[in-house]
């Protein structure tokens, strides 16, 4: 592992000296000088491949920011060809062997599955396999609205489902207190005890969000149900130090797991064959639901009211709605009420459509001039 790391950082300096930046480019002027290292050329490729996705990374980041040279700390193997398994053992390129428990053995043999890739590190060993999955034909949608304390998701069958996820903000919250009342003057001792509190609050977050995410995708897989679920890229945009914010409101909205969440539901659903469809989040709390009209808010409760229809719904099931309203609407489930019927009858206004007549040329002739 010491060996893979030292071949990466090599890949990384050479690439930065000759602005290398792509997986063939790297390789045409790395792969002869890891020859020095004696090892195999599965294990130089995938030398070069890791150095190439650092790069590649470190690129796009420098554009928007301000970053440090990109640099491999930490020992690591990752091995993608020539993986076997075969007497309860996985056996990689230069009869390098690892014992698998029965569990790991049980999961690999079922039909289908493929080994893909294998991660080693100092603590643990990771094994990334896929399978082929047929597309489920889905009856219905399920929409998902994600908020910093819960989940509130419906589905088209009337169903509502709320996930409390109260207890991730609060361990974020904690773990944010303790790194900020270190009083010992020392960057690495600090950086060294961050890491360890953040690697904590990361593993008890992670079974939280984990829970959620399984009991949305097998509500969707028993149902036949496709899943709907909010575009919020780029909100962290508004939380920015500057925007007028306290430093604890930013830090809470800051650490809101809105991505893992997101990550976890769309690759548990494509392992299903459950479709995944992203909807543009705009107005999805403040629209009613039923008309479509403005919701009027509420300072001492989270309950709307529309002036309109006087529909009273709480803000999350309300945007949970509209969220699967634009599932269906943008999917091949919508209603047969959304049906559109088309104008048989083509028309002109003259003076205004002159220029752009969608009538046939025979008929433009007969239309009066202005």
């Amino acid at each position: 592992m010491e060996q893979f790391r030292q071949m990466v950082n090599l890949c990384i300096i050479i690439g930065l000296e000759t602005r290398r930046t792509s997986l063939k480019s790297l390789s045409n002027v790395t792969y002869y000088r890891l020859k020095v290292f004696g090892t195999r050329s599965k294990y130089r490729l995938c030398a070069i491949s890791r150095a190439a996705g650092i790069l590649k990374n470190f690129r796009s980041l420098s554009k928007k920011h301000r970053v440090r040279t990109p640099y491999c700390h930490r020992a690591g193997l990752t091995m993608c060809y020539g993986l076997k398994i075969k007497d309860h053992e996985l056996i990689m390129p230069g009869d390098f062997r690892i014992r698998l428990n029965s569990y790991t053995l049980s999961v690999l043999r079922e039909p289908g599955l493929r080994i893909r890739s294998v991660t080693l590190t100092g603590s643990r060993i990771g094994l990334s396999f896929s399978k082929e999955t047929r597309l489920i034909d889905a009856k219905g949608m399920l929409g998902i609205d994600r908020n910093l304390n819960n989940i509130t998701a419906i589905d088209s069958l009337g169903n509502t489902l709320v996930h409390n996820l109260s207890k991730v903000t609060m361990i974020k919250s904690s773990s944010r207190q303790t790194v900020a009342r270190f009083k010992r003057d020392d960057s690495r001792i600090r950086r060294r005890i961050a890491g360890k509190y953040g690697r904590i609050q990361r593993n008890r977050t992670q079974w939280l969000l984990h829970n959620a995410s399984k009991k949305l995708v097998d509500h969707s897989r028993t149902n036949s149900l496709g899943i709907a679920i909010e575009n919020v890229k780029g909100i962290r945009r508004l939380y920015h130090k500057g925007n007028g914010q306290g430093t604890r409101y930013r830090g809470r909205l800051n650490s809101w797991p809105f991505y893992e969440l997101d990550r976890q539901i769309s690759y548990k659903a494509s392992w299903e064959g459950l479709p995944v469809v992203h909807v543009n989040p705009k107005g999805s709390t403040s629209k009613c639901s039923i008309c479509g009209d403005r919701m009027v808010f509420s300072k001492e409760s989270r309950m709307l009211h529309c002036p309109t229809c006087g529909y009273h719904v709480d803000r999350d099931v309300n945007a949970a709605r509209n969220i699967l309203s634009a599932g269906l609407r943008f999917s091949p489930l919508g209603l047969s009420v959304e049906a559109v019927k088309g104008n048989p009858t083509l028309m002109v206004i003259p003076g205004v459509d002159d220029s752009q007549s969608s009538l046939p040329s025979e008929a433009q002739h007969e239309q009066p001039k202005t």
